[in-house]
């Protein structure tokens, strides 16, 4: 027996100079067809991190990923079957971890696939509402969590670096201010490494360097 409760899981990554969501095609009503953040109902007796785990896996084919709460949805018109609220969760994860691993387990979901956030098609449910509050999260929290990072590959580009805050902030930033103030923070350690297998010219490579920030943070 189901609840009427469910789990909805926001999951992002970054991969060709754009920041990405995964999405699922329901394969069932309502909103067949429609593409919709992994999500599903929370069994009956079943606690909600073992839901999220579940669900994660069934409709992503993901596993042993850390989930975070981002809140509760319960609008009235959310969902054609009534009242249905929904307890939302983000992550990130690097492109590269997890670009052969996406695919659905259940006949629920028809396929996964990444959009840029910026070319998302129309979505089932109020789960874009769902999307914009899970980037306005990363947005205010840009400078005190290692969101950018962790959507990085573990070796980048400054203008990777700065994709990555043009994508969260919804804005361009201008190319030498930007790296001033990433040479001012001293999070980065400059690698005696370029990029390979590029038609341009191979630009420098860069590694975040976690401790540094911690201890600017006051983070132990």
């Amino acid at each position: 027996m189901q609840t009427h409760f469910t789990i909805d899981c926001v999951i992002y990554s970054f991969n060709e100079g754009k920041l990405q969501v995964l999405l699922t095609e329901r394969n069932e009503y309502p909103y067949k067809d429609w593409w919709a953040l992994p999500g599903f109902f929370v069994e009956k007796g079943e606690e909600m991190e073992d839901a999220v785990k579940r669900i994660l896996y069934e409709h992503t084919g993901l596993k042993d990923i850390f989930m975070e709460q981002l809140g509760a949805f319960a609008g009235v018109k959310r969902h054609p079957q009534g009242r249905i609220l929904t307890v939302a969760f983000s992550t990130i994860v690097k492109y590269e971890d997890v670009k052969s691993k996406i695919k659905p387990m259940t006949s629920y979901m028809r396929q996964a696939q990444w959009f840029p956030m910026d070319s998302l098609p129309e979505l089932a449910f109020d789960h874009l509402r769902i999307i914009e509050q899970s980037l306005l999260k990363l947005k205010y929290g840009i400078n005190y969590s290692t969101a950018v990072y962790e959507l990085l590959p573990e070796k980048f580009t400054l203008t990777q670096l700065q994709q990555v805050y043009e994508a969260i902030l919804g804005k361009d930033l201008d190319k030498r201010n930007f790296r001033k103030k990433i040479a001012n923070d001293g999070f980065l350690k400059e690698l005696q490494e370029v990029q390979k297998g590029v038609s341009y010219r191979a630009a420098r490579l860069y590694k975040f360097d976690k401790r540094k920030f911690q201890k600017q943070l006051g983070i132990d």
